[in-house]
């Protein structure tokens, strides 16, 4: 059986590690350098790396700072932000990007996948999507959450899917922050509809709900940043907490 993954998230604004609720009410959460360091020491299976305002501001990634988050890591390292070409990439994985993460700017034109794909594999890319539960439906937002679009969740990760992606990233942004546990039933119809890995985002808050995203296969992975950002729990604890759950993790 295939091992689940625990994946802090690097949330980065204007070179900082940042955390909101929401998508909102943004705080600091430190120096990035650091805490991918202290991730890759503490056995994070991944690391992800977010520049959560490059598309709102219609700029690219800083590949200086991949690269000295980079440089410290002996994990897979996603980096997402700004991506909207296959120039784009090449910069960032030179950097010591593993995989890059696309979202805003696949829905804006969905044919950019599959040139990501042919220029650099499936199991470089990772599609994100951020969705909110609207009118009993999971509307796709893009722009970090500013802007609704008329794609829905499912029927858009089918898309991504066919399209040759190697992994879906879902965050919900009702769960985002709350600690109030992740959105297991949209994760369990996800990961019945698709074909490739899905990691869970938005909502870890206790051990407890790793495990309840775990269990039933709702998701292949689980990604956190406050929770661990602010030393609420830890990833060795968490990982023997799970083991004990008997939910295979690499310790």
């Amino acid at each position: 059986m295939l091992k689940k993954r625990i994946i802090p998230c690097l949330d980065i604004r204007d070179g900082r590690t940042v955390k909101g609720v929401n998508f909102v009410n943004i705080r600091d959460a430190g120096d990035p350098v650091e805490l991918g360091a202290f991730y890759a020491d503490q056995g994070a299976d991944e690391l992800v790396f977010l520049d959560i305002t490059a598309t709102h501001e219609g700029r690219k990634t800083f590949v200086e700072l991949v690269k000295d988050i980079a440089r410290h890591l002996n994990i897979p390292f996603t980096v997402g932000g700004g991506i909207s070409s296959v120039e784009d990439v090449s910069p960032l994985l030179k950097a010591g990007a593993d995989k890059v993460s696309i979202n805003s700017s696949a829905v804006k034109r969905p044919e950019l996948i599959d040139e990501l794909v042919q220029a650099f594999g499936s199991q470089c890319i990772v599609v994100a999507i951020d969705a909110r539960f609207t009118e009993g439906k999971w509307i796709v937002y893009t722009h970090g959450g500013r802007k609704p679009t008329d794609k829905e969740l499912f029927s858009w990760a089918k898309e991504v899917e066919q399209r040759g992606a190697g992994e879906i990233l879902f965050t919900s942004m009702d769960h985002d922050g709350t600690k109030e546990g992740f959105a297991t039933e949209a994760l369990k119809t996800l990961s019945e509809q698709v074909n490739i890995p899905v990691i869970a985002s938005g909502g870890a808050g206790t051990m407890e709900h790793f495990t309840d995203v775990f269990k039933d296969n709702c998701a292949d992975a689980a990604l956190a940043a406050s929770i661990f950002h602010f030393k609420e729990i830890a990833i060795p604890d968490l990982k023997r907490y799970l083991q004990q759950q008997n939910i295979p993790v690499r310790i």
